[in-house]
């Protein structure tokens, strides 16, 4: 079986002393398809050397993280769009609305997430949603966008049952990972209600390892 993981990083810091070793276990295990999302400028040169290394298995996106997102944010949108003109990828994310950090930014956020979700339209890619205590926002940014050109991941989802059916309701995906395992996660309750045509798997690596490994660098091989 070959497994595909929809989300992971693994040009974080946090895989640099075994990269390859790693992504070579991960291969061995049956995960042998990764996603990679961006986060803004300073991370495209390690994208594009992951996907050197390794062109069969990694498959980037563009996208300027919600995190990411500054007074220079349309310089940063501008920098995806030229990529998107020059190179191949395969969605645009991750981008969304993050309020758990801070507020400053989120007309800023609410700009760049709208602009991404055109940058997806104009490109035929799918769009990776990244939301953190910012449903409403994220819910209001894509019903003035939504249209049967819409389409793509909500990454990471962690609302309730009525948030996911609304995410569905968009042509979004459910990202599901190690946080179905957490207590206080909740997912575990309703997904069972959510046909699995719905739904598909990440990791979020080297983040979010699932219950016992919670807290430590996660690994594709601990899915398997």
């Amino acid at each position: 079986m070959n497994i595909t993981d929809t989300h992971t990083h693994l040009y974080s810091e946090a895989f640099d002393e075994d990269r390859n070793e790693m992504i070579h276990r991960a291969i061995s295990s049956g995960v042998s398809r990764f996603f990679i999302p961006a986060i803004d400028s300073t991370y495209v040169e390690r994208m594009f050397e992951l996907q050197k290394n390794f062109p069969k298995n990694i498959f980037l996106m563009a996208g300027l993280h919600p995190t990411h997102v500054k007074e220079n944010y349309l310089e940063e949108l501008s920098i995806v769009e030229k990529l998107l003109e020059e190179h191949t990828f395969y969605a645009i994310g991750e981008t969304g609305i993050d309020l758990y950090w801070d507020k400053t930014f989120l007309s800023e956020q609410q700009k760049a997430f709208s602009k991404q979700i055109q940058l997806a339209k104009k490109h035929k890619l799918p769009i990776v949603i990244h939301c953190r205590d910012a449903f409403d926002e994220v819910f209001e940014v894509l019903e003035s966008e939504k249209s049967d050109d819409l389409f793509g991941i909500f990454h990471c989802f962690s609302g309730n049952e009525a948030q996911a059916q609304r995410a569905i309701s968009y042509g979004l995906k459910l990202g599901i990972g190690g946080v179905v395992t957490f207590k206080n996660g909740k997912i575990d309750t309703f997904l069972k209600n959510i046909n699995l045509k719905h739904i598909v798997l990440e990791t979020d690596a080297p983040y979010l390892a699932p219950v016992p490994y919670r807290g430590k660098r996660n690994e594709k091989c601990l899915y398997c």
